[in-house]
């Protein structure tokens, strides 16, 4: 309860905390991922995930650091992090100059997963920072403070990846991704995830939940006539929560799988005529007022 005060509050938590109390995040497993990544932890070497976006990748690592009762730190990637972001700077406070740890730092020093999410959008001189880490030596160089840190005998290092986003500009060089143990993430079979979709939209009914995967699996199949991105288990389980608040589905559809992927008119009507195939009822909203 007090967890859920917080959030509704929007109270600042620090960004190093064992995990909460309670059953650890809802995940299915697709495979062998869970040994895997057990076998990884064992041996404290780093995990890299890969697969597309909202395919699970970030649960999954919410559901084995509870699992295995480890704080976890997510850091979002992006073109402007630089090393400073994740190692740490010198701060100004008063007449002093002090020293305040990133959030990778903290992790190494403290025991926790650090998890650098959607890593190919970091530059590549920030990403050079964590090869230390990731290599028999498991240390964190402080260039600033000329110092380096032997990481705690519980720190691991996991990063995601999507494969799908890579270029010649915009890529993982190989002897980066030559240090992690890869697991292949995809978008799960049909049945867990009508099980994922019914869990993550609140307990919507088995009809809609069926229908509604039906069309989220033939929408991934204009992934390869134009649309960017493929229709994800995320942007189901967002419909499936607005049908649940009271959105007729074709509403639902087009405000979670349709609109925030593409806005080319062409691939619009091709998903809004895949949704109607599979919700053909006349959406109230949208139909023609009579009298």
């Amino acid at each position: 309860m007090k967890n859920l005060l917080n959030r509704l509050r929007g109270v600042e938590r620090d960004v190093l905390e064992a995990p909460p109390d309670g059953d650890a995040p809802f995940y299915v497993a697709q495979a062998d991922e869970i040994e895997i990544f057990r076998a990884a932890w064992t041996r404290r070497l780093p995990v890299m995930l890969k697969g597309p976006t909202g395919c699970g990748k970030t649960r999954f690592l919410e559901h084995m650091a509870h699992v295995l009762a480890r704080p976890l730190v997510t850091v979002a990637c992006h073109e402007d992090l630089t090393s400073s972001d994740l190692v740490g700077r010198f701060l100004l406070e008063g007449e002093e100059t002090v020293w305040q740890d990133g959030p990778l730092t903290r992790a190494v020093k403290e025991g926790g997963i650090c998890y650098l999410d959607e890593i190919v959008e970091a530059r590549t001189d920030t990403t050079v920072v964590i090869h230390p880490l990731t290599d028999h030596r498991r240390q964190l160089p402080l260039d600033k403070r000329a110092r380096i840190i032997d990481a705690h005998e519980d720190f691991m290092l996991v990063i995601s990846y999507n494969p799908g986003y890579q270029t010649v500009l915009k890529d993982l060089k190989p002897s980066t991704k030559q240090r992690f143990v890869g697991i292949h993430f995809d978008y799960p079979g049909e049945e867990i995830e009508r099980e994922i979709v019914a869990r993550e939209s609140g307990g919507l009914d088995s009809d809609r939940v069926g229908r509604l995967v039906a069309a989220g699996r033939r929408a991934r199949a204009l992934k390869d006539h134009g649309l960017d991105e493929a229709t994800s288990t995320r942007a189901l389980a967002y419909a499936g929560e607005l049908m649940q608040a009271g959105l007729a589905p074709r509403t639902a559809c087009r405000a979670a799988m349709i609109a925030p992927v593409t806005d080319d008119p062409e691939l619009i009507q091709a998903l809004e005529e895949i949704v109607a195939a599979h919700f053909p009822e006349i959406d109230e909203e949208t139909a023609p007022a009579h009298g």
